[in-house]
């Protein structure tokens, strides 16, 4: 049973019934249509933590979905499982591809630069400055593209970029 079937809570059940009528109205193909169905499962495991669920399901999406709008969204959660993993590399390979296919994707930016300021902060721990500043400097780049694309959001990056004197690049 799909999990889009299993779920408990009203505010599910009611995503569900507004998704599944309007995929009955919107003129798209049954391949659209079952990988909307994978990517929603994905989003409803991964609310819940099953990430290995959610994986299967988004590459399942993946396999039907043609658009490379929506695809560049199954993407990029399917980064975002990968730093909730702590798999930063696979999870930056994923927003690049995302990206690629959608470089209006703010998120993808956002993510991308909270992994570098990351990593800059672990070369400052070992000692290695100049590394850390190279990440740094990759995280400013990826939180100014964010902020440009979403100038309301990212507040913190937003403040970061200033204190950092970052903000001009």
């Amino acid at each position: 049973m799909p999990r889009s079937q299993r779920n408990d809570n009203f505010i599910d059940k009611t995503f569900t019934l507004v998704a599944d009528t309007s995929l009955q109205v919107i003129p798209t193909t049954q391949g659209e249509k079952k990988a909307f169905t994978y990517y929603r499962d994905g989003m409803s495991a991964q609310s819940e933590g099953e990430y290995a669920e959610a994986s299967q399901n988004y590459y399942e999406a993946m396999r039907l979905e043609i658009d490379p709008y929506d695809r560049s969204y199954i993407l990029h959660n399917i980064g975002l499982i990968h730093t909730s993993n702590g798999e930063h590399a696979r999870a930056l390979e994923y927003y690049f591809q995302a990206l690629e296919r959608n470089p209006s994707l703010p998120q993808a930016f956002n993510n991308m630069a909270v992994i570098c300021h990351y990593r800059g902060e672990q070369a400052i721990q070992q000692g290695d400055f100049e590394t850390s500043e190279a990440w740094f400097g990759k995280a400013a780049d990826h939180w100014k593209q964010a902020v440009l694309l979403a100038p309301g959001n990212y507040i913190e990056a937003q403040n970061w970029l200033k204190i950092t004197g970052r903000l001009k690049d």
